[in-house]
């Protein structure tokens, strides 16, 4: 099932796919500056609890596809606090996309390297929703999802794609 395939099932409708990063900037981009507030303003609700964030995802991450768990050799809560520094770094990025794409490319081409897959991206696009489902409560509204979900499918597409070059 492909990305865009699995986040419309979550969400229950039909959603168009995020133009790609160069078409974005031309266009005013595939993220509104209300998602982008929303997504912010909602991240900076989970940094006080970011520790126990991480923890709940990985949790999660293997909860839902425990072949995942061999892919991290590191320690996880030294992996946790890299994964909520590069949230940061990319929930802060939005409005400046252009800014933070050659590193997400990278990140991307990395994840490769670690054994990633184009499926995992669906897993963590599950784990990291019920994270901040969790974390956010009643401040996870249907609009913030969708202001995630749209955040985490126009990086996570920027990354795959970049992957995509590696492995031809």
């Amino acid at each position: 099932m492909s990305f865009m395939t699995y986040i419309t099932r979550f969400l229950g409708k039909e959603t168009p796919p995020p133009a790609p990063p160069s078409v974005a900037a031309k266009s005013g981009g595939p993220i509104s500056a209300r998602q982008i507030t929303l997504v912010q303003s909602t991240w900076e609700q989970v940094l006080p609890i970011a520790d126990q964030a991480a923890l709940l995802f990985y949790n999660k991450l293997f909860d839902l596809d425990p072949n995942l768990k061999p892919l991290f050799t590191t320690d996880i809560e030294a992996q946790g606090k890299k994964l909520m520094q590069m949230i940061t770094v990319a929930v802060k990025g939005l409005p400046k996309l252009d800014s933070i794409v050659p590193a997400v490319q990278q990140l991307g081409i990395r994840h490769v390297q670690y054994g990633v897959k184009a499926e995992h991206y669906n897993t963590v696009a599950a784990a990291l929703l019920w994270t901040l489902e969790q974390g956010l409560g009643e401040a996870f509204t249907p609009e913030v999802k969708a202001a995630w979900v749209t955040a985490y499918t126009l990086l996570a597409t920027t990354m795959q794609d970049a992957a995509a070059t590696v492995a031809r």
